[in-house]
């Protein structure tokens, strides 16, 4: 299990959940060796039951079981019921979230395909995600040590990867006793010349990359700096935004909606402009209204809007509530897809057939 908890949190890595949340493994030894995989939006009895028919001993979720602290295990809610039988049976639960939200690739980046945007990007990218490396090196052992760096994840910008930036310049050094000095002998003064290298790197990864520093640099001492950035990182934040193929009448907008997601009813504001530019938003979205309304959306997609935030719109686009199951329901394909192109056939892997929506529509 440690290994498909690795691919999933190089995905979606946990240090970009909301303070709030609370993703990753919530029951199971991470030890096990995992037979089946049976993924879900939501884990409850009637999920696990499905797992234990289907074989699987692992179930992957969106929604985490364990949101709130828990004090007793004695099936008095729902929550404790899911966790009982989950332990009785030996069924791992692991949890990917705000984190999956949260990445490029994740929950909106797959309803945007569903709706048939274009040009899609993060709608609200977050900061302080990003740090600078500075470190100095001998020029023959630069690009060794920046290879070293790159493999550990730094000196990616975008769609871009090995970026760096270099200065040449003199360093100067003496040798301590007991020391053992790549160059010169301990108690000489040394004058270099050395090469100052800049890379980016995601905050979460630093000690992994510090550690591949530390392991590809000739000197017995590695002079570095980590500044951190304030710098938006553009493949990290909430929401998406992009564009319609051709603009559609609101109307017609509405009936993508109701076809491509399956649902019945859209609830949404009065609006009379063409809609091409699209702004989403799986689950609880009612935080990203504002800035839906300032790049210029001309639709809002999300779920569980309240009255008083419908007046948000402003009569400048038109938000869609579709749902909070609705809206998040393809979660599924994205782990599917990610587990399948990094474990192949190696166990079972089933996307559950067991509704989890509690919410009903009669007509």
């Amino acid at each position: 299990m440690a290994d498909l908890a690795r691919v999933l949190e190089a995905a979606a890595p946990l240090a970009y959940q909301e303070t709030y949340d609370n993703a990753g493994l919530q029951c199971g030894d991470p030890t096990m060796e995992v037979r089946g995989v049976l993924i879900a939006l939501d884990c409850t009895p009637a999920v696990l039951e499905e797992a234990l028919q289907r074989g699987c001993n692992m179930v992957v979720v969106h929604h985490p079981v364990i949101f709130r602290p828990l004090k007793r295990l004695t099936g008095a809610s729902e929550v404790e019921q899911t966790l009982i039988k989950a332990l009785k049976n030996d069924i791992a639960i692991y949890a990917a979230h705000t984190n999956l939200d949260n990445v490029q690739q994740g929950v909106n980046r797959k309803l945007a395909e569903k709706l048939g945007l274009q040009n899609v990007r993060i709608l609200d990218p977050k900061s302080g995600t990003l740090a600078k490396l500075i470190t100095y090196t001998p020029p023959p052992h630069t690009q060794a040590v920046l290879q070293a760096l790159y493999q550990a994840g730094a000196g990616r910008v975008g769609n871009y990867q090995d970026c760096s930036f270099r200065i040449e310049g003199t360093g100067t050094f003496t040798p301590g006793a007991g020391t053992n000095p790549f160059i010169g002998q301990p108690g000489e003064p040394q004058t270099v010349y050395e090469q100052r290298i800049e890379v980016l790197m995601p905050l979460y990864l630093q000690n992994s990359v510090l550690r591949a520093l530390r392991q590809a640099h000739p000197y017995e001492e590695v002079a570095y700096e980590v500044v951190k950035l304030e710098n938006t990182h553009q493949e990290v934040g909430s929401g998406m935004v992009g564009e319609l193929p051709q603009p559609l009448d609101p109307a017609a907008f509405r009936q993508l909606l109701r076809e491509e997601l399956g649902i019945p009813v859209v609830k949404h504001t009065e609006f009379t402009r063409p809609i091409q530019k699209v702004a989403l938003c799986g689950g609880a979205g009612s935080f990203l209204i504002g800035k839906a309304r300032s790049t210029g959306a001309d639709a809002y997609v999300t779920g569980d809007l309240k009255y008083h935030e419908y007046f948000e719109a402003e009569g400048r686009l038109m938000l869609c509530d579709v749902g909070h199951f609705e809206s998040e329901q393809f979660t599924g394909e994205v782990f599917r897809d990610l587990l399948t192109a990094n474990f192949g056939s190696t166990f079972a892997l089933f996307i559950a057939e067991t509704l989890t929506n509690p919410v009903r529509y009669d007509f």
